[in-house]
């Protein structure tokens, strides 16, 4: 069992900056894949960007070069920066985790509760 509990959305102008953090309940390092989604109102929930627990980065295409996924293992925390925000980002971003284990393998995934990200002026 995986829990997660995000943190740092709020409201900021379009071209502002927001640092999203999550904290995860166990060690990061066995965790397979760390990830970031987002759900805006009436659309359905999309990847955002994700890291595996061998570094390995992903982005959506809209916010390739704009958001950048990072981890601080020592801490067990995850971070998504966002620059450049637009009013399209605007969305409840959920933190995921995505555990491996078991012969046969089970994958589980685990979500935090989400926060809301407000762009606009």
């Amino acid at each position: 069992q995986v829990q997660l509990v995000e943190s740092g959305g709020g409201l900021v102008q379009p071209g502002g900056s927001l640092r999203l953090s999550c904290a995860a309940s166990k060690s990061i390092g066995r965790i397979d894949v760390m990830g970031w989604y987002r759900q805006a109102p009436g659309k359905q929930r999309e990847p955002v960007a994700s890291i595996s627990s061998g570094g390995t980065t992903n982005y959506a295409g809209s916010v390739k070069g704009r958001f950048t996924i990072s981890r601080e293992s020592a801490k067990n925390m995850v971070y998504l920066q966002m620059n450049s925000l637009k009013p399209e980002d605007t969305a409840v971003y959920s933190c995921n985790a995505v555990v491996a284990s078991g012969v046969p393998t089970t994958v589980r995934n685990y979500w935090g509760q989400g926060t809301q990200v407000t762009v606009s002026s």
